[in-house]
């Protein structure tokens, strides 16, 4: 694949993050209309974004594999259109279970994205482009955020919230569309990697779970993704209650956050790639970069005392844009030091627990505010879960290796 095509074929990665990003966002950014309309409490908005954190989780189980086995050429498409119908879906709901359903296929479908989009930069990218070729595709989950709370309001005031749900899923259709054009014929990866649209064979998890380096993405990315969708879904929420914005006026503050967090992706991906081209090794490159990000993490646990909110939106769009560092460089590891033909696999069982772990922050923040709670043991947790994730790597790795530095056997990574 030439240079060009290969960045083409990043951009639409992007244009479909921030499409996943949009359509998941909705719930959030229009909260207060929808109590309105629908009767909702804060317990069963808790409940639905972790129904849908759920439903994500329980489809890791297999995307993986998915992506894995029927290659990258249908498995973007097919997870792009199903995730648009399943967004388009929810104009039709009328009650809790409705959206509940929705909100189910929007998860299930959704979970095939990352991935299938880290697998094709493992792919296409050698290591030192792959941080910034991540960078790039993790920012567009930022810009899907940016987006959202700008378009989304009015477009909901204008038409009505269900307008909004129609045209972020007819911007999917349109994206599948756009796909298949690119794909045609074959696709060759770097220093002749074999055709990486092409069904794959399958991996067995025995090979997989007894892997340390499986455990030790895993662990770290559960203990990162909770912040994440702690503050994704629960932010529009902090906005209003705290400092009493409306949906039409919460907009830019959390475009403001959400730039930030994708400043801090590209940033992240730009810093160990240029590690690496200096000659860092590259388990010094990675740590290194994760532990910066960990650090400037910390000081999130204000936001909650602050009550100034020029102050909380710099808190915050620091903590994003140290997770979307994190989560860039996280993302790199697993293509670092996974043989490729795991790398969906991988990917996915760790967003599954990634996914779990947010679903469950998720529903106690709704219970704890439902029964007199506040926010502020839930920014505890979150200042220092990335230095705990740091630490579990160093724990499961702690001298890393590239994938093509090993053998494909189980267990190969050295523990001291």
């Amino acid at each position: 694949m030439s240079p060009n095509r290969r960045w083409l074929l990043l951009g639409l990665l992007i244009v479909a993050g921030i499409v996943n990003y949009a359509d998941r966002q909705i719930i959030a950014v229009l909260k207060p209309m929808l109590e309105r309309d629908l009767h909702w409490t804060d317990e069963d908005y808790g409940l639905l974004t972790s129904i849908f954190q759920f439903s994500a989780a329980i489809s890791y189980l297999g995307v993986g594999w998915f992506v894995d086995k029927v290659g990258l050429k249908w498995a973007n498409p097919l997870a792009v259109g199903a995730w648009s119908l399943a967004a388009m879906a929810h104009t039709v709901v009328r009650t809790f279970a409705g959206f509940a359903v929705a909100r189910v296929a929007l998860g299930a479908t959704e979970a095939v994205y990352t991935p299938a989009a880290v697998k094709t930069v493992a792919v296409f990218y050698a290591a030192q482009e792959r941080g910034m070729a991540l960078g790039f595709m993790n920012a567009a989950n930022n810009l899907g955020a940016i987006v959202t709370p700008l378009v989304v309001p009015w477009l909901a005031v204008s038409f009505g919230w269900r307008a909004a749900f129609v045209v972020i899923g007819f911007a999917g259709l349109l994206w599948v569309a756009a796909w298949f054009p690119l794909m045609f014929g074959k696709i060759d990866g770097p220093a002749g990697a074999k055709d990486a649209a092409a069904p794959a064979a399958r991996v067995g998890w025995g090979e997989i779970l007894v892997d340390r380096r499986t455990w030790a993405i895993v662990g770290a990315k559960a203990l990162s993704d909770q912040v994440w969708w702690f503050l994704l879904f629960w932010t529009p929420d902090l906005m209003h209650r705290e400092f009493h914005l409306t949906v039409a006026q919460i907009g830019w503050p959390l475009a403001i956050v959400y730039a930030c967090a994708a400043g801090g992706s590209l940033l992240g991906g730009y810093v160990s790639g240029r590690l690496l081209t200096l000659g860092v090794s590259l388990n010094t490159a990675r740590k290194l970069t994760l532990l910066t990000c960990a650090l400037l993490a910390t000081p999130v646990v204000l936001v909650p005392i602050v009550h100034n909110l020029a102050l909380a939106i710099a808190l915050l769009g620091l903590t994003l844009a140290a997770h979307q560092g994190f989560s860039t460089n996280l993302f790199a590891l697993i293509a670092d030091i996974t043989p490729s033909r795991r790398v969906g696999s991988v990917t996915s069982l760790s967003a599954l627990f990634g996914n779990l772990a947010g679903m469950s922050i998720l529903a106690a923040v709704g219970f704890s505010l439902s029964h007199g709670g506040d926010y502020l043991p839930f920014f505890v947790l979150i200042s220092i879960s990335y230095l705990m994730a740091v630490g579990w790597i160093q724990l499961w790795l702690p001298r890393l290796k590239a994938a093509n530095a090993v053998e494909n056997g189980f267990g190969e990574v050295p523990v001291g």
